[in-house]
């Protein structure tokens, strides 16, 4: 992404808005980490909620491109690692966005958050895509897919608790060891 004016605000919003929270942080508050006025802040964007829905969506879309990658894997198994990776690594490497996205839904008014649901569900079916094709190979026994894809979700989405970047593990590791232990659970296939 360029380094547009209308970039450096969506990225110091994000920032801003991960650090104190969205309805914490005012349009005087940004206006002051960029030194533009309010008046340039609102020549770029109408209202501070918009540029928590241009945050959302650009999340989004971002993670709908790694959900493409791997809808376009044949490998059941292969694709639903490939999904978990992506997920991660989008998380880790825009981190201000994707907890913006996620903590922020509930503060968009009905007609901004319908878009970004909308878009959430795209996602959220292609995970269910990738779950059904591996019940249909024979690879993943039969579960209800919908609370599957949530647990599956709920993992990777709940590292925004937890996760450092810069920590002892990168993100697509984390996501690697839950693919790992979704695949073979807990119980020694020893006993």
């Amino acid at each position: 992404m360029g380094t547009t004016t209308r970039h450096r605000i969506l990225e110091e919003a994000a920032r801003l808005f991960t650090e104190r929270g969205y309805e914490a942080t005012s349009v005087q508050d940004l206006a002051e980490a960029l030194g533009l006025s309010k008046a340039a802040l609102y020549h770029h964007f109408r209202s501070k909620e918009e540029v928590l829905y241009e945050i959302s969506r650009q999340a989004l879309e971002g993670l709908l491109e790694e959900a493409k990658k791997a809808l376009a894997v044949s490998d059941p198994r292969e694709a639903l690692l490939r999904f978990m990776e992506g997920h991660a690594r989008f998380f880790e490497e825009n981190r201000p966005f994707f907890v913006t996205m996620l903590q922020g839904l509930q503060s968009l008014s009905p007609e901004k958050q319908a878009p970004i649901l909308a878009l959430r569900d795209q996602y959220e079916e292609a995970l269910r895509t990738l779950l059904r094709r591996g019940m249909e190979a024979g690879v993943f026994r039969q579960l209800d897919v919908a609370l599957t894809g949530r647990a599956i979700l709920s993992m990777l989405n709940w590292m925004i608790r937890w996760f450092r970047p810069g920590g002892p593990l990168r993100a697509e590791e984390v996501a690697r060891w839950y693919y790992h232990l979704l695949l073979r659970g807990l119980e020694d296939g020893d006993t």
